[in-house]
């Protein structure tokens, strides 16, 4: 029986385990796994205000939630997500550097501002919120194998603003291009700011008077914005304009009231124009165009690949 018994396991080494470690053995093809981003390559983002750095798709969560409604077209999420992943990346150095959580880069909402802000709707949010970031996990665009800028904004006039008229420099991925989507949207975002003369004045540091807007041209560049403003004694750019007065937009109009002295400025759509519209990535997605379509539309002659697959991503994760 001991002799029958001992056979038995010397059969079974030989016909299972024998073959299982010469499979695995010194040159042989390791088994293939599904892993997560996150897993095969950790990247962390330190966010300004955050006591622990956060992981990538986490951050990205946060930022979807701050910068685009969470009521848009699922589609329009993913593209705001791959927006966002891409922006963070170039902006942190991948995560080496702090991205600030405001206007001045994306706008990130944590949990708990996530939570308070949708209230008893906030589980059945999160759950597309994750859903839409969890789709994208990874994705990045880039232009000839670099990250872009992945700037993006609220809504154009139909017309997204090339970089160059923008900043003055050419960027080959930040060019105009149309967004109808947008015009269906405008009148919402169309406002009117009155200002009195003297506060005018106190804005711009120069005394005007009513021959100086009698004067004054607005000199526009092919996407409707305006590129120049000139008068006699003053000269600036829409840019700065609007950075000073705290406009929506470089597509405005300005008018004078002579009687009451008052400075009446319009503007049309809502941020700086260049790259992906969020209003226009919604109207698209309506439409029933996919995320990726979306985003390369909007920046132009990019290509969608993931993190995974770029060669040394993970060594320049901190």
């Amino acid at each position: 029986m001991t002799k029958l018994w001992a056979s038995s396991i010397l059969l079974l080494i030989v016909m299972f385990i024998i073959p299982v470690i010469l499979l695995r053995g010194p040159g042989a093809e390791p088994q293939k796994e599904e892993k997560k981003i996150e897993q095969s390559c950790p990247i962390d983002i330190k966010v300004v205000g955050e006591d622990e750095p956060l992981a990538l798709e986490e951050y990205v969560k946060g930022v979807v939630a701050g910068e685009m409604p969470i009521g848009f077209h699922p589609e329009a999420l993913k593209a705001q997500s791959i927006a966002a992943r891409t922006y963070a990346l170039k902006t942190t150095n991948f995560g080496e550097i702090p991205i600030a959580r405001d206007v001045s880069a994306q706008v990130y909402k944590s949990q708990e501002e996530r939570k308070k802000q949708w209230g008893k709707k906030f589980k059945e949010n999160e759950k597309k919120l994750a859903a839409a970031v969890e789709a994208t996990a990874g994705d990045v665009l880039l232009y000839n194998d670099e990250l872009i800028s992945a700037m993006f904004f609220s809504t154009s006039n139909g017309q997204t603003e090339a970089a160059e008229n923008f900043s003055g420099s050419d960027v080959p991925y930040l060019q105009s291009v149309d967004s109808p989507g947008d015009k269906e949207v405008a009148p919402t975002f169309e406002v009117k700011t009155e200002l009195p003369l003297n506060k005018w004045n106190e804005a711009l540091g120069i005394e005007w008077n009513a021959d100086m807007f009698k004067s004054l041209q607005l000199v526009r560049n092919p996407t409707g914005r305006v590129q120049r403003v000139a008068t006699a004694g003053f000269e600036s750019n829409g840019r700065e304009i609007r950075e000073i007065l705290g406009l929506r937009s470089t597509d405005f109009d300005i008018a004078f009231d002579v009687t009451n002295e008052i400075v009446i400025i319009k503007t049309l759509g809502y941020g700086h124009g260049v790259g992906m519209s969020q209003y226009g990535a919604e109207a698209f997605a309506q439409d029933k165009w996919t995320a990726d379509k979306i985003v390369q539309h909007y920046y132009t002659g990019t290509v969608i690949k993931n993190l995974i697959n770029l060669e040394n991503v993970c060594l320049k994760a901190p």
